[in-house]
């Protein structure tokens, strides 16, 4: 493994470690303001971090969502430049609407490095996992 496939996956280790833990401020800090998002169980895309956190703000209030536990397998790293994309399986365990659920999904999250080195989320797309 190289030093940057190292640095995208610290990168990629804290913002599922956030989600994991239900912190919402650390979560949307590893995305770009600029930041989309595709999800499979919306039925639009999400333009922008602050979209994100509109919905997500939503699903808190309305459906009484919260993470509980996250966790990822089979990771990758492709590097493409200052561009690099992550994928990986996901086991999250969450509760809506009072309900625990547990959801295994796959994710691809691409990441741009910006001018001081730093790796942020840019994109994300989530998928059931068959």
């Amino acid at each position: 493994m190289t030093d940057t496939q190292a640095a995208v996956l610290s990168a990629a280790d804290a913002l599922v470690a956030a989600f994991a833990r239900h912190d919402r401020d650390a979560y949307f800090a590893a995305f770009a303001p600029q930041a989309t998002f595709l999800f499979y169980n919306l039925d639009r895309p999400l333009d922008g971090r602050a979209a994100y956190e509109a919905e997500w703000a939503l699903w808190e209030e309305r459906d009484g969502f919260r993470i509980h536990a996250c966790r990822s397998t089979d990771r990758r790293v492709q590097l493409l430049g200052d561009v690099a994309i992550f994928t990986h399986a996901v086991e999250t365990e969450l509760s809506v609407g009072g309900e625990k659920l547990t959801n295994n999904e796959r994710e691809t999250i691409v990441f741009s490095r910006d001018p001081t080195g730093h790796w942020l989320a840019v994109h994300e797309h989530l998928s059931a996992a068959a």
